[in-house]
């Protein structure tokens, strides 16, 4: 049997204190950050979306709205959509088309266009152009719970007509009214924001917007439709007419990452008084659905569209009534899209 020294008690006191300043260190110390959730959406394995930048397809037809001279009629639309999207993919049908876009495994959010729905207003996103798009979803495979339209606020959603009562059995229609968010914040030119979980749950979103002239920003399309639709204090981002702002929100990973499909409804456009529908007056018919997997090019022909309508009126551009959507140039330079048009590349039918 051994025997301690007096070396070895002491060298055994020693160790024992150097531990216990170790273990009081390292209670002391402050805990490592959380690692933060990672905000990019990632498609499902084995998947690869339909993209296409620069590339629109925009389809025409007469006749097309209902005798209210407000909304197309429901053939109208999921003809004019399935002639769009098929002509955009290569595909034979609208299911198979929108089988590009998204997978049976995606959680789908639909992202619509209210604002000017409102109190007995009209220049929304028209039900029945949702409607076909929901059900062709469906048709690919995607299980029901696993899609969801919404908007901001009540009003808006009702403005656009599409509620759980007409959608598909099991398809949710929600509001966020500003809120509803599990993301951590993030900053964008300074300002803390975040967006909703409508949003963020989702892996795939398309985005179903209108065409219309914005009192601040100039023009108001499918990238404002997805910033301030879907952040908590888009009033925060509207100085210095809301450029660049909207194309710095739009390039946060936890948007341009879900982006699969821009759908522009023009059944109706409003080229001035926007973005609220109190001038009927300044919104004509329009009788077009362009589609696209750029967000950018869409919004910078509907930008050029406005223009000319509004010259055609006698009003002034946009840039000359000191409105020009610049934020549209600076997506473009973002990576976000194609905003040159020259180098747009738009196929246009009517039938």
């Amino acid at each position: 049997m051994s025997s301690l020294t007096r070396r070895d008690l002491l060298g055994s006191a020693a160790a024992a204190t150097s531990a216990a300043l170790l273990s009081r260190n390292a209670l002391a110390a402050p805990a490592a950050p959380a690692a933060r959730a990672p905000l990019a959406a990632v498609p499902p394995a084995g998947f690869r979306p339909f993209a296409a930048p620069g590339r629109i397809v925009k389809v025409s037809k007469s006749n097309t709205l209902q005798p209210n001279r407000l909304w197309p009629t429901p053939e109208a639309a999921k003809q004019m959509l399935e002639r769009a999207l098929t002509e955009l993919t290569g595909e034979t049908d609208l299911v198979k088309a929108i089988a590009r876009f998204v997978h049976k495994d995606d959680k789908i959010a639909i992202k619509l266009n209210g604002i000017a729905g409102q109190k007995g207003q009209t220049m929304a996103t028209n039900k029945e152009l949702v409607l076909p798009l929901v059900e062709a979803i469906l048709a690919s495979g995607v299980p029901a719970e696993s899609v969801w339209v919404y908007e901001q606020y009540p009003s808006f959603l009702a403005g656009t007509r599409v509620n759980e009562k007409v959608l598909p059995k099991g398809v949710k229609a929600y509001t966020h009214n500003n809120g509803l968010t599990t993301m951590d914040e993030i900053r964008v030119e300074g300002i803390g924001t975040k967006f909703t979980k409508l949003l963020t749950e989702a892996t795939a979103v398309i985005n179903v917007s209108t065409i219309k002239d914005h009192s601040i920003c100039g023009y108001t399309g499918m990238l404002k439709n997805m910033t301030h639709g879907s952040c908590i204090n888009p009033q925060d981002f509207h100085a210095h007419k809301a450029s660049p702002q909207i194309a710095h929100l739009f390039a946060q990973d936890v948007v341009k990452s879900r982006q699969r499909l821009s759908i522009s409804d023009g059944f109706k456009i409003m080229y001035e008084g926007g973005p609220l529908d109190k001038r009927p007056d300044c919104r004509p018919p329009h009788e077009a659905v362009y589609v696209s997997s750029d967000p950018v090019a869409l919004d910078a022909i509907g930008e050029q569209l406005i223009d000319k309508v509004r010259v055609d009126k006698g009003l002034k551009t946009l840039k000359d009534a000191k409105r020009e959507a610049s934020y549209i140039r600076v997506a473009a330079e973002l990576g976000l899209g194609v905003a040159d048009l020259n180098a747009i590349r738009m196929r246009e039918i009517a039938i």
